[in-house]
């Protein structure tokens, strides 16, 4: 069982992942931003730094993933990532233009093919104010100078991405499990998180699982 979680920037996906972890006896694949040289650089200045930034990712995600994702899912047999492949090339979209991001995308497209699909993809979505919240709250120095016009593209870019039933790549497809975070806790409220594990083990047909679920709205937000 292979379950991967997306959303934008500061929704909580590695949280989730760390958290799920126990309940599905998996292994986790975690992203490794902090290592692209230009991600600083980047969000001061997108323009000039895009293609370098976007390239550093697809590489990096593609070896991580090529890698790790097969040796985990054959000794482990479960396993949780915080991203998919796919994400990137939404990031390239943005912001690539004109014969640099015709080279980006064909560079994806020929590494795309050699990447293991995930059962399920859990797509996080939340509101572009409470994103901004959330990655204020985490303080992370090169997220510090990002303007929220970027984050709201990046949010309607994933929306039309990611808001199912499926998600195709290379003209594969996976299942798409869509979650809205706006009012969900799951780091201080148990019941949250067991609303999401419930979920998972539906989409995935996984016993157990309830038929029905509800879910407490008076909390915080998750950060």
């Amino acid at each position: 069982m292979y379950i991967a979680i997306e959303g934008v920037i500061g929704v909580g996906k590695t949280t989730l992942a760390r958290l799920l972890q126990p309940a599905f006896d998996a292994q986790l694949v975690l992203e490794v931003f902090e290592e692209n040289p230009f991600l600083s650089d980047f969000y001061g200045d997108r323009a000039r730094y895009a293609f370098q930034t976007q390239i550093f990712f697809l590489l990096s995600r593609y070896h991580q993933q090529r890698r790790s994702v097969p040796d985990l899912l054959a000794n482990h047999g479960n396993l949780i990532a915080d991203y998919t492949f796919a994400k990137d090339g939404l990031f390239a979209c943005i912001n690539l233009t004109g014969d640099e991001l015709e080279m980006y995308y064909r560079v994806h497209a020929a590494l795309a093919e050699k990447i293991p699909l995930p059962d399920l993809v859990v797509y996080l979505r939340a509101d572009t104010d409470v994103l901004m919240q959330r990655i204020a709250l985490r303080d992370r120095s090169y997220e510090r100078n990002m303007a929220r016009d970027y984050i709201d593209l990046l949010n309607r870019t994933y929306e039309a991405s990611f808001h199912g039933p499926y998600l195709s790549v290379d003209g594969r497809q996976t299942p798409i499990l869509v979650m809205d975070t706006n009012d969900l806790d799951y780091v201080r409220c148990p019941d949250h998180l067991k609303t999401v594990e419930e979920r998972i083990r539906q989409a995935l047909c996984l016993a157990p699982f309830q038929t029905q679920f509800t879910l407490d709205q008076s909390h915080a937000h998750q950060s």
